[in-house]
């Protein structure tokens, strides 16, 4: 199951950057030109730093040691035993041939700088997101070799890879697939089922570092997001104690995303701060009716419509509801829509260590033109 496509029930309860929660965003979380050039630097910053300091890779895909201390510290740092939820991982070397369950993983071995030898086509023969694209190639990668996760993973063909070893900290099909994947390669996931749901993605990205020998790496990975999401911060003052709510128009319902015990996520990470009314939603009671359209009041509203057709209700018809329009939010057009068609609010709901710098770029002018009015 690829990350980006969890189980319907999973679907109403997530909201951006976790401990990836469950899922609400692409089905599976226009833009302005507010400060873009700035974003795009925070941006080219960044990446810079989550892909430097890590090896290239070999015509295979794998990791290529990059030589000198760093290389002998990390192959001394071996064996490695990790817990996990099935019983434990031995990792006997330094992996170079990494395969991956999930979007997620994948975008775990790109930020560390390693090519997948196999991975999920999260993207169905699709476009590739924008910021998986830089990453492939600043790796030097023309394309990534996926196998077809429609009925779920292809065990034959990770095996036919010979990997090292199999990432999987970002699905939820592990208790299915650990008995059959333990057998190719040692596999590292989580230590407790629930954590499917509830890793940061600083976790997610620190565990799989441990197990590759890479966790400087990972480290330099995360400060440059930190850094990306401070730098933002600190451009846009205007954002601070502003209150938002987070909405996300599923098939079933309008999902109020923002409650009160939801991780904060980038929203809060630049400044904003949850309503009075998020206390009145959690992560199973957060359904939002047509009736009651004004519990979405805040200083910014932020809107998602990733099921298209498929959705309780399109946004021109959300949009021309007369409670709706009576919104003092709405009336100020400090009311906003988190695109899905670039994947934006897909990389909201399931932050990670690839994307997290691109949110901040993407979502920062959507946020500054809400505030504004504009």
């Amino acid at each position: 199951m690829r990350r980006r496509t969890p189980p319907l029930h999973r679907q109403a309860a997530d909201f951006p950057p976790r401990p990836p929660s469950p899922p609400a965003g692409e089905q599976t979380m226009n833009r302005l030109p507010v400060r873009r050039s700035a974003a795009r630097t925070l941006l080219a910053a960044a990446c810079a730093v989550l892909l430097a300091g890590c090896g290239g890779t070999d015509d295979k895909g794998g990791e290529k040691p990059s030589g000198g201390a760093s290389t002998g510290a990390a192959e001394a740092a071996f064996p490695v035993t990790l817990p996990n939820a099935w019983g434990k991982t031995e990792v006997e070397k330094k992996p170079l041939k990494v395969a991956t369950v999930s979007d997620g993983d994948t975008d775990i071995a790109l930020a560390l700088g390693l090519v997948p030898v196999i991975t999920p086509d999260a993207e169905d023969g699709g476009p590739v997101p924008e910021y998986k694209q830089r990453a492939i190639t600043k790796l030097g990668v023309g394309k990534l070799k996926t196998y077809d996760d429609t009925d779920g993973t292809d065990y034959e063909a990770i095996a036919a890879e010979q990997p090292d070893v199999i990432l999987g900290m970002n699905t939820w099909s592990m208790e299915t697939d650990y008995a059959k994947l333990a057998p190719i390669a040692p596999v590292v996931t989580f230590t407790d089922k629930a954590h499917s749901d509830t890793l940061t993605w600083q976790e997610r990205l620190k565990t799989a570092a441990k197990a590759l020998g890479m966790t400087a790496e990972a480290e330099k990975v995360i400060a440059a997001n930190e850094k990306a999401t401070a730098d933002a911060a600190a451009a846009h003052p205007e954002f601070k104690g502003k209150t938002y709510t987070y909405a996300v128009v599923h098939p079933e319902q309008i999902t109020f995303m923002s409650y009160a015990d939801q991780d904060p996520g980038v929203f809060e990470q630049l400044g904003f701060e949850k309503t009075a009314k998020a206390k009145s939603y959690k992560a199973d009671k957060n359904a939002v009716s047509l009736e009651n359209l004004d519990e979405l009041e805040a200083d910014v509203l932020l809107m998602t419509y990733p099921f298209g057709d498929n959705g309780l209700l399109s946004a021109k018809e959300l949009e021309t509801n007369k409670l709706f329009q009576s919104l003092k939010v709405v009336k100020g057009k400090h009311y906003a829509v988190i695109p899905s068609e670039n994947t934006l609010s897909s990389a909201v709901a399931y932050p990670d260590a690839l994307s997290a710098p691109w949110v901040v770029e993407k979502l920062t002018p959507i946020l500054a033109s809400a505030v504004a009015g504009k």
